[in-house]
């Protein structure tokens, strides 16, 4: 697949201070490398899928060989303003998203729909392909899942909700981090064993413990 015929894929990404969720496992040195790390196979599993990847960071910010484009402002205004330049069909994916595969993300860029949407769990949004960047714009926050489908319909554009585990399990709460230590690989899971997080046994749920570094 020549660079041409690429799909383009955005992934908003927020390299100081993220992730203050997992605060009560991890201080911010440790959050901001997690989120390095999970950016990482979000990065690694579309340059496999075949997709052209650009990180779209609130501040300066270099990944190697991936192009990054700098924008302060909100994620909705900043990821607007990126869509309304784009002329060919953009893929915008979260950066927390260790657990996508490239199964996954060529399932999503191959539909026939204008708009296909991969919801997050509790009414979110993680991922949305967008064949016609400039009829279309995002509105994330709250139940944003509902909101892209409104703008879809609103737009008279068609859509398709693309049902994927992996790619529906972002990672945001201590609870979260399970999944990874259940089902990933790559750099999340190595961070997080390196970091002497491990699976518990909670009231009969599995949980998170951090072991010592001795």
């Amino acid at each position: 697949m020549t660079e041409s015929h690429q799909v383009h894929a955005v992934i908003p990404f927020r390299p100081v201070n993220p992730k203050t969720r997992l605060s009560a496992v991890m201080d911010q040195k440790e959050r901001e490398a997690f989120a390095r790390a999970m950016l990482g196979d979000v990065v690694s599993v579309l340059l496999e899928a075949g997709c052209l990847p650009c990180i779209l960071s609130t501040v300066p910010f270099e990944y190697p060989g991936v192009r990054t484009h700098i924008d302060e402002r909100e994620l909705n205004e900043a990821l607007n303003a990126y869509l309304s330049l784009q002329e060919t069909p953009v893929l915008v994916i979260m950066s927390d998203l260790p657990l996508t595969t490239p199964d996954a993300v060529k399932r999503i860029v191959s539909g026939t729909a204008d708009v296909g949407i991969v919801p997050g769990r509790g009414g979110g949004t993680n991922a949305l392909y967008i064949r016609t960047p400039q009829a279309y714009h995002v509105d994330y926050y709250g139940a944003s899942f509902c909101d892209h489908v409104r703008i879809a319909e609103d737009a008279g554009l068609s859509y398709e909700v693309i049902d994927s585990f992996f790619m529906s399990t972002d990672i945001d709460e201590k609870e979260d981090l399970v999944e990874i230590l259940i089902h990933g690989g790559g750099r999340s899971l190595s961070f997080l064993r390196e970091t002497g997080l491990a699976l518990s046994l909670e009231r009969g749920r599995v949980g998170i413990q951090r072991s010592s570094h001795e």
